[in-house]
């Protein structure tokens, strides 16, 4: 989840990661229509951040720039809150 956030923090919100419940893989899934200079500068963030993970930067402030920094996921999986409106 961490890495998830910090992509939102570098503005990534075109490739949505999906965690992998029970491992540490994530799943990316960029469409066709992807140019290679956005792929690249995609995998310049993932480097980015597995270099922060690395050298333990900003570890505890992920995730900086999004509203909600960390969500408690058992929490909202015992008590969802579901709103909707007609």
């Amino acid at each position: 989840m961490d890495v998830a956030k910090r992509l939102l923090d570098y503005g990534v919100y075109a490739h949505p990661c999906t965690p992998a419940h029970g491992s540490r893989a994530l799943m990316f899934e960029p469409t066709e229509t992807e140019s290679k200079q956005s792929l690249d500068a995609f995998a310049g963030i993932c480097a980015a951040i597995v270099e922060e993970a690395e050298n333990d930067r900003l570890r505890a402030e992920r995730a900086h720039e999004t509203p909600v920094s960390r969500v408690d996921e058992v929490r909202a999986a015992r008590h969802p809150v579901l709103r909707w409106t007609p």
